[in-house]
């Protein structure tokens, strides 16, 4: 066969694979047989490994995956992919609605979706070729899996009819609950540990090194969210009636709701016919329909304002309580954990349960040796919810919280107001320790790569470890010492530590393990006082000033700052070469006219709102999400949510227009 007649029938059979792929896992309505199917595929492969200068991405051979292991590089989102907010209640998710149609000016319709229990994926689309897949890791940063995405049937590799060149899809894979059972039947028949859950067998496929491996693991997906600023309309329901027509799968389920009754009927409906599935769900998502609401509502630090997740009612175990040991974390504070007697529970075999606090034992009226009730809180962490007493024994003695710490003996306080018992020998009480420095290491802090909680262990057993400052004093030949790090890894640890001295001062000061100075809160702090010494010298009122310090978090920095120990750490930490200041370098060109005032976007302008908020920022202003009493200006365009102008009136915000910005910006 001539060659261009080769490139025609590979191109022929790309189309034609990639057509049945859409009829068979899309469509559910497949034209031709598995054997018909197999027989065009298998001529396909055989093309292309005789005409390798024809290989192609997006080519349907990349189904069968690779034999060669690969790690995975982390791929920061261009939008977070945050977590939503959970209710088990039918009341709170009513003050949902009414919080939000508040907000939006009056009744708005939502859209309801099965909540599927899998692992969350970001696909990304460039002229309509897949060209990667990213896990959603911590919601900023995520792992590039693409090679195992493409070898999921019902993901296309290439979109079809009127895609935009560039968007965003967002979506979870998953197992069936028939597949799930038969991956579990061969693993038991191969002597291999069965997977507890179909949600931890999806995640784990997705993670395997081998994309060989992941294709004969039958993943599915269902895709529901198109991010991004190519969007087709500005209704979320018609989005996704939309998609599917690009050739991507989407849950026949979703719902409009135009009441809070329609919302609770689709609820009920799904709570009963779960079982009936062919796969699991845990709940469901409600979600505001209309996009500009969305973008009205914004976000808080952690979730999406417009969404809510309603989980169904866990399931609940019967066991015996064996006995309460006590946790110290790396804040001091002290966390009781119960032990019980092993029972299976929504597919996991739970031992240990958290009891949180004193209040919580108090309140359960917890005596050793009863039988309770454990739930899976979130199906995720373990929790006594009651106490079957009639079948206490008269005889059993009640749990008491601890006195003194359990690892250094200290006596515990109790800072009024908070619930927790605290250990407050933070400088020598061994897991304080170890906690603070494997928070500083951690991926969302200094992320130094080759440390882990064991190696910290080793470290710190082996005396080369006290205090975070000891990580920058580590040589290569003391580490190649110690058992289970080799030169290698050695090298890898240290240059990793010497890398991190380049990290941007929010990520150190958040690094550093202030109490409640979380990413968000160490980005703001940064951001308005430009430097650590300016933030010791902050005074309580120029603390609650910045965006999400209330009087808790500015009591805990100074609280922080006034210790001779953590000056004394940072003083060392400097020394190192670590940055504490901010090192944004500002365009020469660009003016600071909006120094220090804050500004809220809402609306529609004629230029993009990305625009303008780059604006604002490269002229010293800064965007935040909501109104408050310490914001300056809100800019409206039109659409501007009723909701926003009033709160702006009540709280004497200065309303203003796109062209009183720019007057703003250009007219000193």
């Amino acid at each position: 066969m001539k060659q261009d007649k080769i490139k025609k029938k590979v191109i022929e059979l790309r189309e034609e694979l990639h057509y049945h792929n859409y009829r068979y896992y899309i469509l559910n309505d497949p034209v031709i047989s598995d054997f018909e199917y197999d027989k065009k595929l298998n001529e396909l492969i055989k093309l292309e490994e005789d005409n390798p200068e024809l290989y192609d991405s997006g080519s349907p051979t990349v189904r069968v995956g690779s034999d060669l292991n690969k790690e995975f590089k982390s791929r920061q989102h261009k939008i977070p992919m945050l977590s939503l907010g959970n209710t088990y209640s039918t009341e709170e998710l009513q003050l949902f609605v009414h919080r939000v149609e508040k907000l939006a000016g009056g009744t708005i319709d939502f859209v309801c979706e099965l909540k599927f229990d899998g692992t969350a994926i970001s696909l990304i689309y460039e002229e309509g070729k897949l060209i990667s897949g990213i896990t959603r890791g911590d919601g900023y940063t995520g792992d590039d899996v693409t090679d195992n995405v493409k070898t999921i049937k019902s993901i296309p590799l290439q979109l079809q009819g009127d895609y935009p060149p560039l968007i965003e899809i967002r979506g979870e894979i998953f197992l069936s609950k028939d597949n799930f059972a038969k991956l579990n039947e061969k693993r038991l028949n191969n002597g291999e540990t069965p997977f507890a859950n179909p949600r931890n067998a999806a995640a784990g496929s997705l993670k395997m090194q081998n994309s060989s491996m992941v294709a004969k693991r039958p993943l599915e997906c269902f895709v529901y969210n198109p991010v991004g600023s190519n969007i087709p309309y500005n209704s979320h329901y018609k989005n996704l009636e939309k998609i599917k027509s690009w050739g991507l799968r989407t849950s026949p389920h979703n719902a409009l709701c135009k009441s809070f009754p329609e919302i609770i009927n689709f609820i009920d409906k799904w709570d009963k016919e779960r079982e009936h599935l062919p796969y699991e769900i845990d709940g469901v998502v409600i979600k505001v329909d209309d996009l500009q609401i969305r973008e009205e509502l914004g976000f808080t630090a952690k979730s999406p304002r417009w969404a809510i997740s309603y989980k169904f009612k866990a399931e609940s175990a019967l066991t015996k309580l064996k006995g309460v040991s006590f946790q110290v974390g790396r804040t001091g504070a002290v966390t009781p954990v119960a032990n019980l007697q092993p029972v299976k529970l929504a597919g996991t075999i739970v031992k240990r349960a958290s009891l949180h606090n004193e209040d919580i034992i108090k309140s359960l009226d917890l005596h050793y040796n009863d039988m309770v009730y454990v739930e899976k809180g979130g199906e995720i962490i373990p929790k006594i919810t009651n106490v079957d007493k009639p079948q206490r024994d008269s005889e059993s003695k009640p749990v008491t919280f601890i006195i003194n710490c359990p690892e250094c003996n200290t006596i515990l306080t109790r800072i009024e107001g908070e619930v927790a018992r605290y250990c407050p020998n933070s400088a020598s009480c061994p897991p304080q320790i170890k906690g603070k420095l494997e928070h500083f290491i951690s991926r969302k802090a200094m992320n130094i790569e080759g440390l882990g909680s064991e190696t910290i262990s080793l470290l710190y057993k082996n005396g080369l470890i006290e205090t975070i400052s000891d990580l920058y004093r580590l040589k290569k030949e003391q580490l190649i010492k110690l058992d289970r790090i080799g030169e290698k890894s050695a090298d890898n640890i240290i240059k990793s530590i010497e890398k991190s001295k380049s990290n941007p001062f929010s990520k150190i000061l958040f690094a550093l393990g202030i109490r409640y100075v979380g990413e968000t809160v160490a980005k703001n702090v940064t951001a308005n006082f430009k430097s650590i010494d300016n933030l010791i010298n902050a005074s309580y009122d120029q603390l609650i000033l910045v965006e999400e310090i209330g009087e808790r978090i500015a009591n805990s920095l100074i609280n922080f700052f006034s210790a001779y120990e953590n000056r004394h750490l940072i003083d060392q930490l400097r020394s190192f070469g670590l940055k504490f200041e901010e090192t944004k370098i500002e365009d020469s060109k660009l003016s600071q006219n909006l120094n220090d005032l804050s500004f809220v976007i809402s609306g529609v302008f004629s230029r993009s709102r990305d625009e303008l908020k780059s604006l604002i920022e490269a002229h010293g202003g800064k965007n935040v999400s909501a109104i408050s009493a310490k914001t300056d200006y809100l800019v409206a365009g039109e659409k501007t949510g009723p909701a926003k102008l009033t709160k702006a009136e009540k709280n004497n915000i200065k309303i203003i227009s796109e062209d009183d910005l720019l007057q703003l910006i250009y007219s000193k």
